[in-house]
């Protein structure tokens, strides 16, 4: 977004913002670094999505656009936990997002950390994704706002996912996020590409030619 107060400044391109983890398997954010895009970052990991972390990601946002010229639709993405964020910062803010890419992510709190299901989840990070939201652990369990329940705004709004998953992957199980994910998107009428990895786990993540990747998001930045 052009700051109003200055309206010459040059608008910046799309900016890649990955929510978790900064540098790691970052062959894609090299290869879109190389292509002109700026690469941001704030690490609200321990707040799993939850409206603070939406509140962070909002004023980080006014902050690019208003204050260094930034353009005013983000490339979303978002490893593992990230996807919390990602997706939930998108759902709130649809005409802010140029296109979302999702890598093994957590598309609803109940598989991971919870593991209420065929992940084994992580107490811990269930006790601190339970304060971040200020739910009991009954709410949380009956809660109706995590990515895979708040995907009409983005269908509505028209934007693209993308998803890179590893088929094994017994931590974020692809069978409680991604393809539920998917088949609710699609049937809402939205756009959603899985490229989906034979036999890896949770690790590692992105792809070892992140050509599809980046093209994804040329495509959908409007490169």
């Amino acid at each position: 977004m052009e700051n109003a107060a200055r309206p010459t400044r040059k608008k910046r391109l799309p900016t890649p913002s990955d929510s978790r983890f900064f540098g790691h398997e970052p062959q894609t954010d090299l290869a879109v670094l190389d292509r002109g895009f700026h690469l941001v970052y704030m690490d609200v990991a321990d707040l799993f999505g939850a409206p603070k972390a939406v509140s962070h990601w909002n004023e980080f946002y006014r902050y690019l656009t208003e204050e260094h010229g930034f353009a005013p639709k983000a490339v979303l993405e978002g490893m593992s936990r990230g996807g919390l964020i990602i997706y939930r910062w998108a759902a709130a803010n649809p005409d802010k997002v140029a296109c979302i890419y999702a890598d093994a992510p957590v598309c609803d709190f109940k598989s991971w950390p919870g593991g209420k299901g065929k992940s084994p989840g992580s107490p811990e990070s269930w006790q601190k994704c339970l304060k971040a939201y200020g739910l009991t652990e009954a709410e949380a369990l009956a809660y109706q706002d995590n990515p895979i329940d708040n995907l009409q705004p983005l269908a509505k709004a028209g934007v693209a996912l993308l998803h890179v998953c590893g088929d094994a992957d017994e931590v974020v199980p692809i069978d409680e996020n991604t393809h539920v994910l998917a088949d609710r998107y699609r049937r809402l009428g939205g756009s959603i590409t899985v490229i989906v990895k034979p036999g890896v786990g949770h690790h590692p993540h992105s792809l070892k030619d992140p050509a599809p990747i980046v093209e994804f998001i040329l495509e959908h930045s409007g490169r």
